[in-house]
């Protein structure tokens, strides 16, 4: 088994600063967690508001004749996952580039479902980290739902570019730089104003 170092429950904030971010994102061959599998995984650390590391990787087939899905999509071939690093190794860098920071996806209940099961399979020691969402902090400014929450369109009401949307890396960049301007519309300055947002 892969295991990695003790984590906390929560990570440390400095006087009850905002604490650091992992913001992931990942493509996948399709919608079930059971059926389906990662085949890009990003990471952008944001720090004190800004993006201060960004990380990305294709996961290797186990199989080489496995379906990769909606290629119009994710635009990832068999061809392209041939030379990737294997899952195990992928989840484990995960896991050490993530420990004792908040976890911050753009709808999290699917990154982390397929992350949590890829984890399991491939026997990665992933404790489950804080983690906050931001499909889900931008419709609570929204209880009306008066607007689209997408991605996209968060970027376009921001003014953030996202040239490649779909793509794990980008994607994750695109959601970094929109984490604190949601933060900022929801007035969340501190660890203390954070809690109420994590899930449970």
């Amino acid at each position: 088994m892969v295991t990695a170092d003790d984590r906390p429950d929560r990570p440390s904030s400095v006087d009850g600063a905002l604490p650091v971010f992992s913001v992931v994102d990942i493509e996948t061959s399709g919608l079930s967690t059971s059926r389906h599998r990662i085949l890009q995984i990003a990471v952008a650390r944001v720090d004190d508001g800004e993006v201060v590391d960004e990380w990305s990787s294709l996961v290797k087939l186990k199989w080489p004749w496995q379906r990769v899905g909606p290629r119009r999509v994710h635009g990832i071939s068999r061809r392209d996952l041939k030379g990737a690093p294997d899952a195990t190794s992928v989840l484990a860098e995960f896991a050490a580039r993530t420990d004792g920071t908040v976890l911050v996806a753009h709808n999290m209940s699917f990154d982390w479902g397929f992350i949590e099961r890829a984890a399991r399979a491939y026997r990665v020691d992933l404790m489950p980290p804080p983690r906050v969402c931001t499909l889900w902090l931008s419709r609570r400014l929204d209880p009306d739902r008066q607007q689209s929450h997408r991605l996209a369109d968060l970027c376009d009401r921001y003014g953030i570019d996202n040239d490649r949307p779909h793509d794990a890396r980008f994607d994750a960049r695109a959601t970094a730089l929109v984490l604190p301007k949601l933060l900022a519309d929801h007035g969340i300055t501190d660890a203390h104003g954070l809690a109420p947002f994590y899930e449970r």
